[in-house]
């Protein structure tokens, strides 16, 4: 798409003021209820519809399907970040009733790190094609590494704070208790930071590896930088509520990570055959409908197919923690406190 600056301007313009409205609702720090998260959640997947067809009707269809594809694409990487998410409010004890602040925070600092990368990215692909060679390769290799790690049972339980964050807390010293809202307080004539701003710093920095996934595989779906850019701004500007809203059901999505893998490498051998195309190789391209197919395809049995696995191991606990109880293994003779036939005779 030929995209003018006045375009970009009034993207930015619109986006900002839908940030402003996200913090203006979310300012007052408080626990966000499942019906609050589920009703905002659909407004900002109605708002990024309804980009998706104005891009079709004043843009083109292909530009409208690579949006809807980099979106749901983004989306779905954004739902595993949740997971580190949790660990990282859980690593801090943040308190309920300000999380929504700090992902609120958070989703801004990744949104303006994901423009660098977006722009960064552009300009090498511009310039030098066979980048596509490498973002196909890692991607294939992050698919590969994706199923080993579900296969081996390993989880994110081992997150660590970044360079970027240590740095930070050693500068500036870190506070021993949470301050409300505040960020900084003063302490001995010192000025440190308060937890508060050391999660939200944790958030947002963090989302620059998410980006080293997600961001080369939305190029692999389109190479428009205001596609990229927007459907990112989509995704990650609904991840608060999302986060609230799905937040006990993460556990539950136990084939994600086989989900992801096959997405990602899906789009890795996309980018493989469009580099060899450029290279005026002649094979085949994979096309934006298929794309889409692929990846809600993928998403929809990923989904169904945890759900099953999560319900049969449920129902196993509860039959081993019925039989546990009922064997003596909880403390007791399994005999509900009366005497057993050999106590009746010898009495």
């Amino acid at each position: 798409m030929d995209i003018t600056f006045s375009v970009w301007l009034l993207t930015i313009l619109g986006l900002s003021a839908l940030i402003a409205v996200d913090f203006f609702i979310g300012r007052k720090p408080h626990d966000v209820s499942i019906k609050e998260a589920g009703i905002w959640t659909i407004v900002w997947i109605a708002l990024a519809a309804l980009f998706g067809i104005g891009l079709a009707v004043w843009g083109s269809g292909q530009a409208s399907g690579e949006f809807f594809a980099g979106f749901i694409t983004e989306k779905s990487l954004s739902v595993d970040n949740l997971f580190v998410f949790v660990l990282i409010m859980a690593k801090f004890s943040v308190p309920s009733h300000l999380q929504q602040r700090v992902l609120l925070v958070g989703v801004l600092i990744a949104l303006v790190l994901r423009a660098i990368f977006i722009a960064a990215g552009a300009a090498i692909i511009s310039n030098f094609s066979w980048v596509f060679y490498i973002f196909g390769a890692f991607l294939i290799y992050t698919a590969w590494k994706l199923i080993q790690e579900a296969r081996a049972g390993e989880d994110e339980d081992d997150w660590e704070e970044n360079k970027l964050l240590k740095a930070a807390e050693k500068r500036f010293g870190v506070a021993d208790r949470y301050h409300g809202t505040k960020l900084f307080i003063q302490k001995n004539g010192k000025r440190i930071m308060t937890p508060l701003m050391v999660v939200m710093l944790a958030i947002g920095t963090t989302d620059i590896l998410f980006a080293l996934d997600s961001i080369p595989a939305i190029f692999g779906l389109t190479q428009d930088p205001y596609i990229v850019f927007t459907a990112n701004a989509f995704a990650l500007m609904g991840l608060r509520q999302l986060y609230f809203l799905i937040g006990g059901l993460l556990k539950k999505l136990v084939h994600l990570s086989y989900g992801l893998s096959v997405i990602l490498g899906f789009i890795g051998v996309k980018l493989v055959l469009h580099a060899l195309h450029e290279s005026g190789v002649n094979v085949p391209e994979i096309s934006i409908p298929f794309s889409l197919s692929v990846i809600g395809g993928v998403l929809v049995i990923t989904t169904i197919t945890s759900l099953i696995a999560s319900k049969k191991q449920a129902q196993r606990e509860a039959e081993e923690a019925a039989a546990g109880s009922g064997d003596g293994t909880d403390g007791t003779d399994g005999t509900d406190g009366k005497d057993s036939p050999k106590d009746s005779v010898e009495a």
